[in-house]
């Protein structure tokens, strides 16, 4: 199969010579192991030798991460045949024209042999074995053990990692570029860590190495200049301990300053950011301990027998540092909010102007006319309280949390109206008489103060609008009247009730089941895995919220879904059996002071609906066809008995057959979307109930 071409990469070419180049300086360095050199060319290797250390550890120190030095193990791989390679030409040189003085190696080993030895080659031996000491026994050892713990903890973290990534991956929390990725630096880090174990020897080695060889010249420098040149025992070991001390320093210090880099490099472990950043940074980042060791120092400067000004010295710096770095650190953030503020501000602008930002819908938009606009979002306070609350109700109401609700002015639609849009589509829009007062009458008494006969805009029932003018008289009649904020909340409030399935997504249906409890959350993972997917039992869901049954339950609906899908397929068939599972709740958010009022839908309607179901063989329904007259005629009937109750403004439901439960509830609410309509085996026991009529 041909590789994707999101997949490909490009090798980087290097520029050309550079890789012949490269090679040529290893043969170069391993020429200087069998050929003679010369004194000058000596000095200019030890040079060399000195600047490539010292330019690694400042690589070491400003790198962000460890990996970002990846090529450390092959770069101290060849330092040490460096030094190793100039060792053994020093020794030659040493060797062979020792006798002819303190300049017979170089300009190099006789400088630091004069500036570190002082004229006492026995001070020279010493600081070269402090130099060996340091070196082997305090930093090379150190991060060799660093490296070896490193090199196993990293190799026995791959497969945790590697199954996190894939885990990431299933979950669609990264795509497959990002695990490629990540897969990379995962093999990259294995790789560093245990090659960096094994480069930690090369760095002990090169300090015996360095050993072995100093000794050698001290020992065959004294013998060869005895023998061979006649000079006496105390001029030749002056002559050779001092060139042979001078040409191991040389060495020890690029050696100390690799070994330096490499234990800077393998101790940095997960942190991020340059050595500076995370030494200086974390050290400085606790005023109080700095606050604390100045109080120390002040002390220790005020004691008999100490100096005063070191320690005073060191106590105002740290007591300045106290002072300083919190308000720096201040001022640092409050720029970076300043900085992250403004990169927000024109994100927010930049994603504005884009088509993507075009595309994108409000999920519950409330649009007002411009004369109605000022008035409403002048009390924007109130009215996003009231709308907070009015969120908070429907969460505890019906199990999940609705979207917010965006107001904004739209100069496009009628002066004193307003349109309720669901995800971009107006699905409500009413007239709001800005200055008047709504008063619910329904059938009853009318007031005696001048209004207009309105229907309420939320329910459709019959209303009188009066100026507020007569708000106080309204109350002395007994009335309550409704202002335009609550009028409107109201019917923004009916509209979320009548598209709750519209509004809840796939994404409320997860935060819903990771909100469960254990033992729910794998019943819910099972249900989804074996018998439906997850996008079943949102539709599910969905199906209760369309006849306004709360899921708040959520975990009586599980088990209700998990007795039957294993046995059925088809969503409304499990719908009707949650709805006999969940009774009790139905019938009792639809009681009034623990009565049910019921309609019943009456015989003859029972036999009709039940004759226009369609059976196969097997007993399953197949269609429903019923003669369109029926359903005019049905229509007709159900209008006037059900506005006759509806007017009255008592709370009710339909009943009607199990079988039909569902077609009867199809045909109704599009008459009236309001009308629970529940079957015989959904009246739970203990409820009380009261019939008011019947459809017939």
């Amino acid at each position: 199969m041909a590789t994707p071409p999101s997949v490909l990469t490009i090798p980087k070419v290097a520029p050309r010579g550079r890789d012949i180049g490269f090679a040529l300086g290893i043969v170069v360095i391993l020429c200087i192991l069998f050929l003679p050199i010369p004194p000058f060319l000596i000095d200019m290797g030890l040079a060399f030798s000195i600047a490539f250390s010292v330019l690694i550890l400042m690589v070491a120190l400003w790198i962000q991460r460890p990996l970002d030095f990846s090529s450390f193990p092959t770069i101290l791989l060849i330092s040490t045949m460096v030094r190793l390679s100039l060792n053994i030409a020093t020794t030659r040189v040493i060797l062979s024209h020792g006798h002819e003085g303190h300049g017979a190696a170089g300009g190099v080993i006789a400088g630091f042999a004069s500036l570190v030895m002082s004229g006492d080659f026995v001070i020279g031996l010493i600081v070269f074995l402090i130099l060996i000491t340091v070196n082997f026994i305090v930093i090379t050892k150190g991060a060799t053990r660093i490296a070896e713990v490193g090199a196993r903890f990293t190799l026995d973290a791959i497969p945790g990692k590697q199954m996190s990534i894939d885990a990431d991956l299933s979950a669609g929390i990264i795509d497959e570029k990002e695990a490629q990725r990540r897969r990379k630096e995962l093999e990259e880090e294995s790789s560093f860590f245990g090659a960096m174990d094994g480069a930690s020897k090369f760095v002990r080695g090169d300090a015996v190495a360095g050993l072995i060889i100093t000794a050698i010249n001290v020992f065959g420098g004294i013998i060869i200049g005895y023998f061979r040149h006649g000079m006496e025992i105390g001029q030749a070991a002056d002559v050779f301990v001092k060139l042979s001390v001078g040409d191991g320093i040389v060495s020890q210090i690029p050696a100390l300053i690799v070994s330096l880099a490499a234990g800077l490099l393998v101790t940095r472990g997960g942190t991020l950011g340059s050595t500076d950043q995370a030494v200086i940074g974390q050290l400085s980042g606790y005023p109080k301990a700095m606050s604390v060791a100045a109080v120390l120092m002040a002390v220790l400067a005020l004691m008999p027998g100490l100096p005063f000004l070191p320690f005073m010295f060191l106590g105002g710096i740290l007591a300045f540092g106290s002072w300083f770095i919190p308000r720096q650190i201040e001022a640092e953030n409050k720029a970076l909010r300043e900085q992250e503020e403004k990169k927000a501000v024109h994100n927010q602008e930049a994603e504005r102007d884009t088509v993507k930002n075009v595309l994108r819908t409000t999920e519950i938009e409330l649009a007002l006319g411009k004369h109605i606009s000022p008035r409403l979002l002048g009390a924007h306070q109130e009215l996003a309280f009231r709308v907070g609350k009015m969120r908070k109700k429907f969460a505890a109401q019906y199990g999940f949390v609705v979207p917010e609700i965006k107001v904004t002015d739209d100069i496009t639609i009628p002066d004193k109206s307003y349109q309720i849009r669901i995800h971009g589509t107006t699905v409500a829009a009413n007239t709001l008489r800005v200055g008047e007062v709504l008063v619910i009458t329904g059938k009853g008494r009318k007031p005696t103060v001048p209004g207009d006969e309105v229907r309420d805009p939320a329910f459709g029932m019959p209303a009188v609008s009066v100026l507020e003018n007569f708000v106080e008289d309204l109350k002395r009649e007994g009335f309550h009247p409704i202002d335009n904020i609550s009028t409107l909340l109201t019917h923004v409030s009916e509209v979320i009730r009548n598209n709750l399935p519209m509004l809840l997504s796939f994404k409320d249906v997860k935060m819903l089941i990771e909100r469960l409890d254990p033992e729910y959350k794998k019943l819910a993972d099972e249900i989804c895995s074996s018998h439906m997917s997850y996008s079943g039992l949102q539709a599910i869901l969905k199906l209760l919220l369309a006849e306004r049954v709360s899921i708040r339950n959520l975990h009586l609906i599980l088990e209700a879904v998990a007795e039957l899908a294993p046995h059925l397929r088809k969503t409304e068939q499990i719908v009707e059996h949650v709805r006999i599972r969940m009774a009790q709740q139905i019938c009792g958010d639809l009681s009034d002071n623990g009565i049910l009022r019921v309609v019943r839908l009456g015989t003859k309607w029972d036999v009709i609906f039940q004759q226009a179901i369609k059976r196969d063989a097997k007993g399953d329904v197949v269609e429903f066809d019923i003669d369109p007259r029926h359903v005019e005629e049905f229509s007709t009937e159900a209008s006037k008995v059900i506005r006759e109750f509806m007017d009255e403004g008592l709370p009710f439901v339909l009943v009607t057959l199990p079988e039909t439960r569902s077609y009867v509830r199809m045909i109704t609410e599009r008459l009236f979307s309001t009308l629970p309509v529940l079957s015989h085996v959904e009246l739970a026991k203990g409820t009380e109930i009261k019939i008011l009529g019947s459809i017939s």
